[in-house]
């Protein structure tokens, strides 16, 4: 009986370390100030054209809010509208959070600045590697600049686990339809578990995970990170319903070896107009508005009033009669 428990034990401690490794996930912040890196916004991921940009490397889970110190450093480099490839230098940074036990602390992470010196889309480009995940983790993000100028958000940087997106990583409403293809060494990487997770700030994550472990005690981690699967060509879908940036990665799962993911960061917009009357209703309203005006125009006429009064004795002498 003693051993049967400590197998069950074993197991369930597996599967735990599973589930957690699942939502780990190097996140890319771009951000004007150290101070409110974590109040990222889609905003954040436009650039002006000369303007330096400071990209924040963070390990963590996005949902819950989770970090966990980045340690070895990642490697960070760009690839410009035109092809071009730079590899930046990272400076070692502490940043404020909470541990997997609620715990506040500070957290290692990294930074790295570039000038956007090209219109189109530069992508910032991550590698870490995790030793207590026995993960290689590849993270891009899309940095866009100029109007109508939308060159480079589609390419293929040779990540060995890579995410190409098939719709543009921004510019997207919540509720937008996001796909892509999951490349391994290059080729299709099909039947893949692809994770999808949108990031939320500390407090908010606090309270989300909060809200789902009352509704859904049983598992509330499966609505932290969601999954679909690529099909035999790569390909894959999935309907990003709220704003806020999210991440979307596929894992080439290596029998005995690390594990590779590509993941793709993807700011979502808010819904807008935000306040919409729609046009129906406008019409309606406007065809209701003329009929009142008619009406009281009618009843302001002349001859209204004379036509009221003929109809009442008419009403007197009818009944004056019946008597």
């Amino acid at each position: 009986m003693k051993n049967a428990l400590k197998y069950l034990f074993i197991i369930g401690l597996i599967l735990c370390s599973t589930g957690m490794a699942s939502a780990h996930f190097t996140m890319i912040f771009p951000s004007d100030d150290e101070a409110s890196v974590f109040d990222v916004t889609p905003k954040d991921f436009i650039a002006d054209l000369g303007e330096e940009k400071t990209v924040y490397i963070i390990w963590g889970h996005p949902y819950e809010h989770i970090l966990f110190d980045l340690d070895p450093a990642p490697t960070v480099s760009i690839y410009k509208p035109d092809g071009s490839v730079e590899e930046l230098e990272v400076s070692k940074i502490s940043v404020p959070g909470q541990d997997e036990e609620g715990n506040d602390g500070e957290f290692v992470a990294y930074k790295a600045s570039f000038i956007v010196d090209q219109m189109g889309d530069t992508i910032v480009a991550v590698r870490y590697v995790s030793e207590g995940e026995e993960l290689i983790d590849y993270t891009k993000a899309v940095i866009h600049c100029g109007e109508e100028v939308w060159e480079g958000w589609d390419a293929a940087v040779g990540q060995k686990t890579e995410l190409v997106p098939y719709v543009r990583p921004y510019g997207m409403e919540e509720g937008f339809v996001f796909s892509g293809k999951a490349l391994y060494e290059g080729e299709a990487l099909a039947d893949s578990i692809v994770e999808v997770e949108k990031y939320h700030t500390l407090e908010a994550g606090r309270e989300i995970v909060e809200d789902a472990e009352a509704l859904f005690p049983y598992d509330a981690p499966m609505v932290f990170t969601r999954q679909v699967k690529s099909n035999a060509d790569g390909y894959f879908v999935y309907t990003l319903d709220e704003p806020g940036i999210w991440y979307v990665g596929a894992t080439k799962e290596n029998e005995g070896e690390y594990s590779v993911r590509g993941v793709l960061e993807v700011p979502v917009l808010e819904a807008f107009p935000t306040e919409e009357t729609p046009v129906e209703t406008v019409i309606l309203s406007e065809e209701g508005a003329e009929a009142e005006e008619e009406g009281e125009e009618s009843t302001s006429a002349p001859g209204f009033g004379a036509v009221f009064a003929v109809g009442g004795m008419l009403a007197v002498l009818f009944l004056t009669r019946r008597k």
